[in-house]
């Protein structure tokens, strides 16, 4: 265990939070943690929906990862059983169910890609199939006769979706009980979640109490905003940076978001000081600062050999446009009718239809020897290699049979 005071610990672990309930009840856990030599028990559960880890979880991570750093245990929850109920919060609609074989195998991922932050030995990795397959009709009338609808309707999105007529099914209204539940199993002293968990780990507070455990302290982080700047980052979305995407993708994708954006994913991700980030907002260029989190970002995931490597590759395709000499590289048979359009459907591994590479092309987002070419139905130079950027971050060389 650390010796570092409760109040020091409090501290760090307020770093990045959007609020704790309550402070006071974490400080008294905290001061009899260190009195006992007994680490605290810090719950953080997950549902495999989609096997990618991103950054948006990682702001969650990273407040574990300080939890072990201060000696004590992260119960990392894979809510194998839960992900085929789905979490209602923050949903407009009821989420369709995914099957067993689908959870387990974006549970798997999930072990896998954690301990990129997290430290093996202070982590214990449970599912909560154990014991809720357990579970008989009777303990789950128990457990529903704990909160009534009212209490239910008081959630935001519920209530939102009563007063609009969409479907609220008895399942979802299960979903938060059943998250209490898992508390209650796993003797959590601190439960972690996004804002949109309040209530869910609130109410696990309630479960805790009927049977008789001291109640869980709820720590709430912020949403992470996507690569788009305006939503939740998210799979699904498509605007989120994985934990397991190559270097050269986390530092371009982080180099992609504006400069407002940029430092909320300091204060959240980066292990800089504050002092530190408070002075570089004002006496840094955005773009060094931008560069500086792109490689902690990758250095964070991949070592820092990757993120020196994958600024190099960014300074020389980007920075310097220079044209990089490891390009993807394709032979083309030329036609006297071939286009503009033609090269980037052929070459593209990105653009997936003739709309999109028309739109690309025609807001100046090809570029084919050093030139702009803006017209789709422009004929290529007859020459026998092309070098072509399709969009912000793809080179291909094309040569002709």
């Amino acid at each position: 265990m650390t010796k570092i005071s409760p109040e020091k610990q409090l501290e760090i672990i307020k770093r990045g939070t959007a609020e704790i309930i309550s402070e006071e009840e974490l400080l008294l856990k905290l001061k009899k943690s260190l009195e006992t030599n007994k680490p605290l028990r810090i719950k953080a559960g997950f549902d495999p929906t989609a096997p990618d880890l991103h950054l948006g979880h990682c702001v969650l991570i990273k407040k574990l990862r300080d939890f072990q750093d201060l000696g004590h245990t992260v119960v990392f929850l894979i809510g194998d059983f839960t992900a085929m109920i789905g979490d209602p919060s923050g949903k407009t609609e009821t989420r369709p169910p995914l099957t067993k074989e689908e959870v387990a195998q974006n549970g798997k991922t999930y072990e896998r890609q954690v301990f990129k932050i997290l430290r093996e030995d202070k982590t214990e990795v449970v599912f909560n199939s154990i014991w809720l397959e357990k579970m008989n009709a009777q303990e789950i009338l128990e457990l529903a006769s704990l909160e009534n609808v009212a209490r239910m309707l008081e959630r935001d999105d519920f209530h939102k979706r009563y007063t609009s007529g969409a479907a609220i099914t008895l399942r979802e209204f299960l979903y938060p009980l059943i998250q209490g539940y898992d508390s209650a199993n796993i003797r959590a002293d601190v439960e972690f979640g996004g804002t949109d968990q309040k209530f869910n780990i609130l109410l696990g507070r309630d479960v805790q109490r009927y049977f008789k455990q001291e109640p869980q302290v709820a720590i709430l982080v912020p949403i992470l905003e996507g690569l788009d700047g305006v939503q939740k980052m998210s799979k699904s979305l498509g605007n989120y940076i994985a934990i397991e995407d190559t270097p050269d993708e986390i530092y371009g994708k982080v180099m992609s978001i504006s400069d407002r954006l940029m430092w909320k994913y300091y204060e959240l991700l980066s292990k800089r000081p504050q002092e530190e980030i408070g002075k570089m907002r004002v006496e840094w260029h955005p773009m060094d600062a931008k560069k500086a989190l792109s490689s902690e970002l990758v250095s964070w995931f991949h070592g820092n050999e990757s993120a020196a490597q994958a600024q190099r590759d960014f300074e020389i395709k980007f920075s310097d446009r220079q044209f990089p000499e490891d390009a993807k590289e394709i032979t083309l048979v030329r036609t006297n009718g071939t286009t503009i359009l033609d090269l980037v459907l052929l070459s593209s591994d990105r653009v997936k239809s003739r709309g999109e590479a028309k739109r690309l092309i025609e807001q100046g987002g090809v570029i084919v020897d050093g030139q702009k070419i803006a017209d789709p139905k422009a004929l290529l130079p007859y020459k026998e290699l092309l070098k072509v950027k399709i969009g912000k971050r793809e080179f291909v060389k094309v040569r002709f049979s």
